[in-house]
């Protein structure tokens, strides 16, 4: 299993070339730039990391068709493809955070319908798999050069040949961010890879069986699909640094922000538990705004379970328990384990060179 790294979005292109660097000396396979509505723009920061370096893949995740057409997408993609000589990716999906900055929200089950809040109405725009689905095509066909006539799709249109007449490197690979069943069957069907999001062991078995079923209508070959999983990293040389930082972000853990009371159960010894956990939601996202870390009304050894469930946190001394579950993401079938690192990433990079990488591949 291969490790890949997912950079904060508020990390300069100087820094992102530092890292890109110290990542492929150590023998990361790849460097993803988290793509957000107020940070550094992810196709364009990761310019300088793609001028110094030769190995490393390097791209943005995620990023959702209805923030960008699949067109200007394509357009991006190629052109950092070009830069990079061949070793650009990225991750399209049906969310994120620009989705729902500009006032989309996702939906399940894809239907499109007003939720009406103090300042604004959202909406989940209808066909959401497929708009997905859509625009991987776009990006291979981009690719490919075989875009002459277009593309007509039924939720993106392209009207205009795509002649990317100046691109001479190969590549670049096309990932679905898929979690739901559908979004997850779909990206087998059609991408080059999948990234899930927050994914615990646990969670994966039913996972690979939707990866499975999409493969099996796969009209290309799979030999080389692959399935990666965002999974935050929270160690520190000390561990109430790690299990602070761990708290401050605990709120974008998958499981959590999705406030899934069937997956948050799983870390709670009763229903007044879980209940306390609902009745302070609020204070979850109060210690990453406040950056506290501290969630106000709920027992912080609860607080503790969620962590240890959903993320990588602690001090050196938790590195072993750690590289045991991320050998059992190896096992469940994952090809690549893409470690999201937040404070002090340099730093994390030198752990997981000396620890994780030895013990994992």
């Amino acid at each position: 299993m291969d490790i890949d790294i997912i950079l904060e979005a508020d990390t300069t292109p100087q820094q992102m070339r530092e890292l890109a660097v110290a990542a492929e000396k150590i023998g990361i396979r790849a460097l993803w730039a988290s793509n957000y509505h107020q940070y550094w723009d992810p196709f364009v920061c990761t310019v300088p990391a793609a001028e110094v370096t030769s190995k490393i893949l390097i791209g943005p995740l995620a990023v959702s068709p209805w923030e960008l057409h699949p067109l200007k997408m394509a357009n991006a993609l190629l052109s950092l493809n070009e830069i990079a000589a061949g070793r650009a990716m990225i991750a399209i999906g049906g969310g994120g955070g620009v989705f729902g900055a500009i006032g989309w929200k996702a939906d399940p089950d894809g239907d499109a319908w007003p939720i009406k809040l103090p300042t604004q109405v959202m909406r989940t725009p209808p066909r959401r798999v497929r708009g997905v689905r859509e625009a991987i095509e776009v990006l291979k066909l981009a690719r490919s050069g075989q875009m002459q006539m277009g593309y007509p799709g039924g939720v993106f249109d392209i009207n205009r040949p795509f002649q990317m007449a100046w691109a001479e490197h190969g590549g670049p690979l096309v990932y679905g961010a898929c979690s739901g069943p559908g979004m997850i069957r779909m990206g087998a069907r059609v991408a080059d890879g999948i990234q899930f999001s927050d994914f615990t062991v646990d969670m994966m078995p039913e996972a690979m069986d939707n990866v499975r079923a999409g493969l099996a209508k796969r009209d290309e070959p799979a030999e080389n699909f692959r399935i990666g999983n965002f999974w935050a990293w929270h160690i520190k040389p000390e561990r109430d640094v790690g299990m602070w930082e761990a708290r401050r972000e605990l709120i974008w853990r998958g499981a959590v922000i999705s406030k899934d009371a069937e997956e948050l159960r799983h870390y709670c010894d009763d229903d007044d538990e879980l209940q306390l956990i609902m009745d302070n939601w609020n204070n979850f996202r109060k210690a990453n705004w406040t950056r506290s870390g501290e969630v106000e009304g709920v027992p912080q050894e609860l607080v503790h379970r969620l962590v240890d469930g959903m993320a990588s946190a602690g001090g050196f001394e938790d590195l072993d328990g750690e590289i045991e579950r991320f050998l059992a993401f190896k096992k469940a079938g994952l090809t690549e384990l893409s470690l999201r690192l937040h404070d002090d990433p340099m730093d994390a990079l030198q752990v997981i060179g000396e620890r994780v990488l030895p013990a994992v591949r």
